[in-house]
């Protein structure tokens, strides 16, 4: 087991500094504000050097996994490697502009946001974008706000939303909040949704579908042309959950599958590292129909004047639904998205799905004779096994994988699968990497055989060991706290 590093207020030692100022670098009144505001409410505040300290918060940060340190099979909507000279990039200072500078300082800010709008329309074949919305649930949330407000303009916003037993779990959510009741449609068993099933739930009240595709089982909703025309016959629209859009961009635009409203992930497939609450970014597409119930602020590019030699230009009005984020959405995740797609170009794009669907068969190659397949339909980006048959559950094998220095897939997820294991490589790992990871599960199915408890009780070589998960969930413990305190709590 990894020793956990000792607590920083136990390698305290009085007298110790980790910062020294001259006399002359502090004025009388700046030592004299240092008093005030000096905090006294940790008497034993550590009192380390510098580099103790460094080293302190660096080894901390060694005890956690990332897809820096070790293969990251987490089928969450992509959670993949990002290249990290698109993070150098949004750090250069120039696009550090404050939203509120005037429009003749922030051009070439304004033009990175009409060329990634840009880029979008031509990789999904919608008609306009908005960057503005923080996250995918924000933008599913934003995409449902727009649909109602459409459908309100032709006279009735209608009161139903259908949703997939296979589709995210914020989508009912979101459709929620927008003011729409939810609809479950189940998958069939080829783990899509069936026609038939979809129009025997089709009526006046149908607002909209919400499908996500490729689907939480990694299968393409094959049937999505049938959809959409059904769904516009019936006057209703086709919203589509893009999370999964690293599984075909390049190849399909959904806008020409009769998608009306879509939402992609920036901060998962264009290039933002995931995870940690954010920042993210999750722009919505429509058709031509709907640009008009676009948020502001949008953002145009000046063609018939020159006005103070402005060649962008900003509105607050229009049509739409108003105002959905401060200014124009988190902006340096644009920066790095924009970088990633110009510097993959279309013809890579296309490659980083063909090797997402291609790392996800390898697996299912790999480990489809030892693990239960619910689902046998041919899958994209990622593979759904289940626990089903074996003498351990799916938290133990996840649990067991940590010992073997890989983060545990996605699990429990999709609900309509018992016991699952949502694997998602992405098109960024190795054939090696893959191999290592098969040969890791397929080393911990024996075991699950043989020696059953020795998986119920892992992880071994971690610094915490097998977690009371519940607990840990409702009884928070987030900061450090004196031995006495957290005694009497």
């Amino acid at each position: 087991m990894k020793q956990l590093p000792e607590l920083i207020f136990n390698k305290s030692k009085e007298g110790k500094v980790g910062y020294s100022f001259s006399e002359t670098e502090l004025s009388d009144d700046l030592i004299a504000l240092d008093v005030v505001h000096r905090r006294e409410d940790i008497k034993d505040f550590p009192q380390l050097s510098e580099v103790e300290i460094v080293r302190h918060y660096t080894n901390l940060s060694h005890l956690n996994h990332s897809v820096d340190s070790g293969f990251y099979p987490l089928g969450s909507c992509t959670m993949k490697y990002n290249p990290k000279i698109n993070d150098k990039i949004a750090s250069f200072e120039e696009f550090s502009a404050h939203p509120y500078s005037p429009l003749k300082l922030v051009q070439g800010n304004l033009e990175i946001i009409k060329m990634l709008e840009e880029w979008l329309i031509n990789i999904t074949g919608m008609a306009g974008f908005t960057l503005a919305p923080a996250a995918g649930a924000h933008g599913e949330f934003v995409g449902m706000k727009i649909i109602r407000q459409h459908l309100s303009s032709k006279g009735n916003p209608r009161k139903v939303v259908l949703i997939p037993d296979s589709a995210h779990g914020t989508n009912p959510a979101s459709a929620h909040f927008a003011g729409y009741e939810i609809k479950e449609i189940p998958s069939n068993t080829d783990g899509i949704i069936d026609v038939a099933t979809l129009n025997e739930h089709l009526n006046e009240e149908v607002a909209a579908l919400m499908m996500t595709n490729p689907n939480t089982l990694g299968i393409f909703e094959k049937n999505i042309i049938e959809i959409s025309g059904a769904l516009h016959e019936n006057g209703s629209l086709l919203y589509m959950d893009g999370a999964n859009m690293n599984a075909f961009m390049g190849i399909v635009k959904p806008g020409e599958l009769g998608v009306d409203v879509l939402h992609l992930n920036l901060h998962k497939t264009f290039s933002t590292p995931h995870g940690g609450g954010g920042p993210g970014s999750g722009p919505i597409g429509v058709t031509s129909e709907l640009v008009k119930h676009l948020p502001v602020p949008l953002v145009s590019r000046n063609t018939n004047s020159n006005r103070d030699g402005d060649i962008y230009h900003v509105s607050y009005f229009n049509e739409g639904i108003g105002r959905v984020k401060n200014f124009y959405g988190n902006f340096l995740v644009m920066v790095r998205a924009l970088v990633y797609v110009m510097a993959l170009g279309k013809e890579n794009l296309r490659k980083v799905a063909e090797d997402a669907v291609l790392n996800a068969n390898y697996i299912r190659k790999g480990l489809q004779d030892l693990l239960d397949l619910p689902y046998t339909s041919k899958t994209f980006h990622e593979v759904v096994f289940s626990d089903k048959g074996l003498n351990v559950k799916t938290l133990d094998i996840a649990k067991r994988l940590l010992d073997f220095g890989i983060h545990p897939f996605t699990v429990y997820f999709p609900l309509i699968v018992h016991g699952a294991m949502m694997i998602e490589p992405t098109e960024t790992e190795s054939k090696q990497s893959l191999d290592a990871f098969i040969r890791a599960m397929k080393t911990i199915l024996k075991e699950a055989e043989e020696d059953p408890e020795k998986l119920k009780n892992a992880p071994f070589t971690t610094p915490v060991t097998r977690l009371d998960e519940v607990r840990a969930a409702r009884q928070l413990r987030v900061k450090w706290e004196r031995e006495s305190e957290s005694l009497s709590r």
